[in-house]
């Protein structure tokens, strides 16, 4: 597909708009989309087929100031910029590079925090969706490691990025997140179980067509026997949209019945307990850690 002609295909070149995710980084898979970001003041994203292709259209602001949005957008390939806004605001995402990622990784260790203690708190009641925020801390511990390592979050390839990091104590807890994870279960029948919540999940939460791209990834993950990467990223992306619906969750008590087989969870609160447990101790020595570097 000509990238280049997009912005028009999409009737969007009335803004800046820029190619951006991992067909323009590179490492591609065959099922990975066109990731789009078109600056127009827009919240929200939607998924289009052109031309045989998935291509995801993210909204974006050209003030937008959350780092976890800045990383994405880190290295956009420019596809249409008539005033150069978009040319500016790249330059001073190189310039704050450093800063970005320091913002992004103690958020992700803030969230990290935040949903291990409400597993906890969870457990205490009872509450069924513990399983649910230990494995949203989990993943938020994912992305944190990913940002020490400056890297862009790309979920269907993280499980591959992380096999070639260097060595070292930071990249050690990668074992702890696979472990909370529960990667050791990933399996054809699972997964097979575990797509169809994903996909569904979505359906519910985000009504945008992305559930045909959860579909495409899985059946391409499945096809080349990469099953943990499969379980990985199913599991991210209900974590994604958990998170944009976890203020008003217990109001739809029915969640938790899609959650228990699209997050594939555990329901033994003791278990939960001590993950939680392990959890907040590795983030706690991780602030310890960069607050002594400062």
């Amino acid at each position: 597909m000509d990238v280049k002609k997009v912005p028009e295909l999409l009737s969007i070149s009335g803004h800046p708009v820029g190619f951006g995710g991992c067909r323009n980084a590179g490492g591609e898979f065959d099922c990975c989309e066109y990731n789009i970001s078109v600056f127009d003041d827009i919240l929200g994203e939607s998924v289009h087929d052109v031309s045989g292709n998935f291509v995801k259209l993210h909204h974006c602001s050209l003030s937008e100031s959350d780092a976890s949005v800045l990383v994405q957008l880190e290295n956009l390939t420019i596809l249409h910029d008539d005033q150069w806004n978009l040319r500016m605001f790249m330059a001073q995402i190189k310039e704050k590079r450093e800063k970005i990622f320091d913002s992004y990784t103690q958020s992700c260790l803030v969230d990290a925090g935040i949903f291990a203690n409400k597993s906890k708190e969870a457990v205490k009641t009872n509450d069924p969706f513990a399983a649910v925020w230990i494995k949203c801390a989990a993943y938020f511990l994912a992305d944190t490691l990913f940002s020490i390592n400056a890297m862009r979050p790309s979920p269907v390839h993280m499980l591959e990025i992380t096999r070639n990091l260097k060595k070292n104590d930071v990249n050690q807890t990668f074992s702890l997140v696979h472990q909370m994870l529960g990667m050791e279960r990933a399996s054809t029948s699972v997964l097979a179980r575990m797509v169809k919540s994903t996909a569904g999940f979505s359906d519910m939460v985000e009504n945008n067509g992305s559930s045909a791209i959860i579909k495409r990834k899985y059946e391409y993950l499945i096809e080349n026997s990469l099953l943990s990467d499969c379980y990985f990223y199913l599991g991210y992306i209900n974590r994604n949209n958990i998170v944009k619906i976890k203020s008003q969750i217990h109001k739809n008590p029915e969640y938790i019945h899609v959650l228990k087989t699209a997050l594939d969870i555990e329901s033994d609160h003791l278990t939960v307990d001590k993950q939680a447990a392990e959890l907040l101790q590795r983030i706690n020595e991780l602030l310890s850690d960069i607050k002594d570097k400062k």
